[in-house]
């Protein structure tokens, strides 16, 4: 056989595995786990890390204030150093909506170690200390949440006994380029960390969505939560990480009613929320990035070329397996295409919508290479290694 058609029976073979090997990580019923309401309901804290983002707060915050929970909660909202008045506005949206109490604090800028948002979770959880919150609610500025979202958390938490329970709010998909890349983002997420493995108490997958974690405070303080992972810049997964590792049960699922307002309409404003912490996945790393742009060449790009370039060739072995493997990687994005609620037609995009995003990785890793490292709201943050209080990486 030529090498072509080797190589397309390598990227079949990937797929094969990939549908089920993989942690059947294409289907999307993973969501809240059975529960049930607990006699009595313990006490939550919503911490809000807010940085720029008054233009936002009118579509999320409300949905905060208004929550229908049983027990006492309470939303601290940290403005860190926001230039453009988020403050006030969460004082406004507050007087003019009731609902929940709010208190809005400000941590000042992060000392050195410290990423941005993780400072400012640290001087919310400071601030709600004092209230003795048996749950802490970890929950992004842009996410908008149902009215018993917090009361769905809490039962899921109590009744499976989890530690963490994370959903993964869903993301707006309006623009062109929403609907192209989006879908893509989660289904890929969900591929490197499969969520039926994060379940697993034992098991080496741990990952979260940083816009709605639900985390017991015990859990928090047992696994150092956040000085244990002050440095990370893609903080969900290591806060999961660290609390895994301390012992805790923790879960993560598609949300139904958690949804992100924040707008992406072009494809400049996806490259720039991928790119600033790619490489950091890849743990800055040029060895795990060319294995990781071989990887997503062989199972995302060579399939439909080895099709192209088997029926122009006349190599009925590259065709055949070709398209199998297309076919295989179509079939497992239509269940996220429907969650989105997205024309099952998009399905056989998805290679160049995966070159789109190996695009993206290598753009990060030259963006650190060049000096700038994850930038964000104005903020560029070095690697951990750079700072010598910064702690370890978590495994």
């Amino acid at each position: 056989m030529s090498a072509v058609v080797w190589i397309a029976v390598g990227s079949l073979v990937a797929w094969l595995w990939l549908l089920l090997g993989q942690g059947f990580f294409w289907r999307t019923d993973m969501r809240l786990p059975p529960r049930r309401e607990p006699e009595v309901w313990p006490s939550v804290c919503v911490v809000v890390p807010a940085r720029d983002e008054a233009a936002v707060l009118p579509d999320s915050l409300p949905s905060l204030l208004a929550q229908d929970y049983p027990g006492r909660a309470e939303i601290f909202l940290v403005d860190d150093g926001s230039s453009d008045g988020t403050g006030e506005v969460a004082h406004e949206l507050a007087r003019r909506h009731g609902g929940l109490p709010l208190t809005v604090g400000s941590p000042g800028e992060p000392p050195a170690g410290w990423t941005g948002k993780l400072w400012a979770v640290r001087h919310g959880i400071g601030m709600a200390r004092a209230r003795t919150p048996e749950y802490l609610l970890l929950t992004d500025a842009d996410i908008a949440h149902a009215p018993d979202s917090l009361r769905e958390l809490v039962a899921a938490a109590r009744t499976g006994g989890f530690d963490l329970v994370s959903q993964m709010a869903r993301l707006r998909v309006e623009s062109v380029w929403e609907r192209l890349v989006v879908p893509a983002f989660v289904y890929f997420f969900s591929q490197l960390y499969p969520f039926r493995w994060i379940a697993v108490k034992g098991s080496r997958t741990a990952a979260a969505a940083g816009g709605c974690v639900l985390l017991r405070t015990e859990a928090a303080e047992r696994a150092r939560i956040p000085d244990a992972v002050r440095h990370a810049v893609i903080d969900d997964v290591a806060v999961a990480r660290a609390v895994k590792g301390s012992g805790g049960h923790i879960w993560l699922g598609l949300a139904d009613h958690v949804d992100s307002v924040r707008p992406y309409p072009r494809l400049h404003d996806l490259w720039r929320m991928v790119s600033r912490s790619a490489y950091a996945q890849l743990r800055h790393n040029p060895l795990v990035l060319a294995g990781t742009v071989a990887g997503l060449a062989l199972v995302y790009l060579v399939p439909p070329v080895a099709l192209c370039v088997g029926l122009a060739a006349g190599s009925a072995g590259a065709a055949v397996a070709g398209g199998l493997a297309w076919l295989l990687m179509t079939v497992t994005y239509l269940p996220m295409l429907r969650y989105y609620r997205e024309p099952l037609w998009l399905a056989p995009s998805l290679p160049f919508t995966a070159f789109l995003y190996l695009l993206m990785t290598v753009d990060s890793a030259v963006q650190h290479y060049r000096g700038r490292g994850a930038a964000w709201k104005g903020r560029t943050y070095t690697r951990p290694d750079r700072h010598p209080d910064a702690a370890p990486e978590q495994p």
